[in-house]
């Protein structure tokens, strides 16, 4: 049976999320991924990716575009990446940011300082049983997991990877080199 997986199209590396959805869906037969720009392109979507971007800028386009109750109450599964790990959460230290309230955990933003402070590092995630090279780009981290979101990773600053029921959020970049296990691990949650 296919998947259908949205990717919101407002702002980020949108084009990178749809390749790589599309090559995680490969062997399943039916399956497409979409951009997500009105709340008419949610119909059918098993799951939403919420991509990379600046967060304060895709916030506003949320607001501007009629997004923000749809996304809210979006019942698929959502894959947040760095700024989509921002509004996915239920609190941010930024109050420009309205988020989606969509996993319990705060956020901090841009908590690694400035573009030229991005790195890339080998990163163990629970599930996975080899490191995961993790690109972070003025990413944010979550300083605290509410009740029910489980932690997947953490590095020193702080916690970098979480899962909520049919959600999941990382402060890095999974859509970037190529390694589409942490795609494939969310779509096995999603049940469909």
């Amino acid at each position: 049976m296919g998947v259908k997986v949205g990717v919101l199209a407002l702002q980020g590396d949108v084009s990178e999320h749809i390749a790589a959805f599309r090559q995680a869906l490969a062997d399943r037969p039916g399956s497409m991924v979409i951009p997500v720009r009105h709340t008419e392109d949610l119909a059918g979507l098993d799951a939403l990716a919420i991509p990379g971007g600046e967060s304060t800028t895709i916030s506003r386009l949320i607001e501007k575009n009629g997004l923000y109750e749809p996304l809210a109450e979006f019942e698929g599964g959502v894959f947040a990446t760095c700024a989509g790990m921002v509004l996915a959460a239920d609190r941010v230290d930024d109050p420009r940011v309205r988020t989606l309230n969509l996993i319990s955990m705060h956020v901090t933003r841009n908590a690694f300082g400035r573009q030229v402070d991005s790195r890339e590092v080998l990163l163990a995630v629970k599930g996975l049983s080899e490191p995961f090279r993790a690109v972070f780009i003025r990413a944010p981290v979550a300083t605290e997991a509410g009740p029910g979101t489980e932690v997947l990773a953490r590095i020193p600053e702080g916690i970098v990877a979480v899962r909520n029921g049919r959600h999941m959020a990382f402060a890095f970049h999974p859509e970037l080199g190529g390694d589409l296990r942490l795609h494939r691990m969310f779509l096995e949650g999603l049940g469909v």
